[in-house]
């Protein structure tokens, strides 16, 4: 699975925060993770450990609904961090997205690090102008975890299915067809 650094990208499903916090272990550095002040089910750092080191996430929890999308591009401009996600309460619209796109590649001049953003929205996603939008469900079985992982949408590339599971190396993605 690979992201386009210096662009936005949608995670949806029902283990789109499980999806970002991979994404999360992967950066080296910061991570800034951003969610509404009131929601109900913020991320547990604890539950984080196993996937991505929490010391290296920094919460912020904006009071307003609009000030989301705004600390993500401010975040995104600076360039100081590698990944910026911001879990919504739904898809953004269009201009907000390409506000984002902008920010994305402002912070790859300005910064030592190419940032790449993660917007993660409920259901099935939607939101206009995302470089690629990709879904994650849970697939586990009795004593084993999986989840179904597909990219819906990307500018370069087929809509495609794999099954994430545990291998040697950590989690692996295998073709259903495999």
């Amino acid at each position: 699975m690979a992201l386009a650094l210096g662009r936005v990208h949608e995670f949806c499903g029902r283990a789109r925060r499980t999806l970002a916090v991979l994404a999360a272990g992967r950066v080296q550095g910061p991570v800034f993770w951003i969610a509404p002040s009131w929601g109900a089910d913020p991320l547990n750092p604890d539950g984080m450990r196993e996937f991505a080191p929490p010391q290296n996430v920094t919460f912020l929890a904006p009071n307003r609904p609009e000030d989301l999308l705004w600390c993500m591009e401010e975040c995104l401009r600076s360039g100081a961090v590698g990944l910026v996600v911001a879990d919504l309460p739904g898809p953004p619209a269009l201009t907000p997205v390409r506000r984002l796109h902008l920010a994305a590649e402002s912070g790859c001049q300005a910064g030592p690090q190419l940032p790449l953003g993660l917007l993660l929205t409920p259901g099935h996603g939607g939101a206009q102008g995302v470089e690629s939008r990709w879904q994650l469900e849970p697939a586990h079985r009795p004593g084993t975890r999986a989840w179904g992982l597909s990219r819906l949408r990307a500018r370069t590339d087929p809509a495609k299915v794999w099954r994430m599971q545990p291998g040697k190396t950590g989690l692996e993605l295998v073709s259903p067809s495999a």
